[in-house]
């Protein structure tokens, strides 16, 4: 018969206890899901973000039973997404806001074998300071033509071994990092948040900012638009309201040829030609 526990190491006890008391500071909580974060990630996050966001990293157990006691409002909701070691972010930033934030701040890694490439990765010719040995087959493999140059291993041309998308082997990833070359952009992209009793999944806090901003320039070219044709004046839309309504005054004018300063040109051309069009009828008439 196996006895309830009643002490936990001091560490568990000191996070259960910061789990309970963040939410009553922030409004927001939001979860990243460890196994897509490295932790060369986190150390340039934590200092960017500090004052601003809080980031907790606890085990799923840990976290669930502490959200529980903390009383808040949509956490049963929430908590179902707690799985292994988890990522916590807390903050009183909208977690659109967070998760834009978050995706402006991409930090490039060395590969690992079986990541696919951020793009395509190119080695340039150079001096790589790497003595002649094994490391020689790992560059024939992967198509780098070489020489051996005073005592080192030199690339003698521009080679492209794996373009953006591609897997990337375990060799070649190797041998990138002893070049320095990092293929691989990482972005910690939120996986859930819970604010104000509203729980909100990946899918919904992915914002194209581009194309929103795109669609607003969209959008107020059409009202520009709309409220010229309405003649509805604003303080945008004065100028062309006015030049399209002098316009058409000018057009009405020639077509009835009523001569103004501006229309005068205008009717005295159009009179011409029609006086020339029925001169030439005229010229070419034949009586009957």
């Amino acid at each position: 018969m196996h006895e309830n526990r009643t002490t936990y190491p001091k560490k568990k006890t000191q996070m259960y206890q910061q789990i309970q008391e963040l939410p009553k500071k922030y409004n927001v909580i939001a979860l990243v899901r460890m196994e897509k974060v490295r932790a060369s990630q986190l150390l340039p996050l934590r200092k960017k973000l500090q004052g601003e966001v809080e980031i907790f990293s606890v085990k799923d157990k840990v976290a669930r039973l502490a959200l529980e006691k903390a009383g808040v409002t949509g956490v049963d909701k929430f908590i179902d997404k707690l799985e292994g070691q988890c990522l916590f972010m807390f903050t009183n930033m909208s977690p659109f806001k967070l998760n834009v934030l978050l995706g402006k701040n991409k930090v490039m890694l060395f590969a690992r074998g079986g990541d696919n490439a951020s793009m395509d990765v190119v080695i340039p010719p150079k001096n790589t300071g790497i003595a002649p040995g094994p490391m020689l087959t790992d560059f024939k493999e992967n198509n780098i033509p070489t020489k051996i140059d005073q005592g080192t291993i030199w690339i003698m041309k521009e080679t492209v071994p794996v373009k953006k998308g591609e897997p990337i082997s375990e060799k070649l990833a190797g041998l990138l990092t002893k070049l320095d070359i990092k293929a691989i952009e990482a972005g910690i992209v939120l996986n859930s948040a819970l604010e104000e009793g509203l729980v909100y999944q990946q899918e919904e806090m992915i914002i194209d900012v581009e194309k929103f901003r795109n669609d607003l320039a969209q959008a107020h070219q059409q009202a520009v638009s709309l409220s010229i044709e309405a003649a509805y004046i604003t303080a945008d839309n004065i100028e062309q309201i006015l030049a399209k309504a002098a316009q058409s005054a000018r057009s009405v004018s020639t077509e009835a040829g009523y001569m103004t300063e501006d229309t005068k040109e205008q009717i005295l051309q159009k009179a011409h030609g029609q006086a020339q069009g029925v001169a030439s009828k005229a010229k070419d008439y034949t009586p009957a």
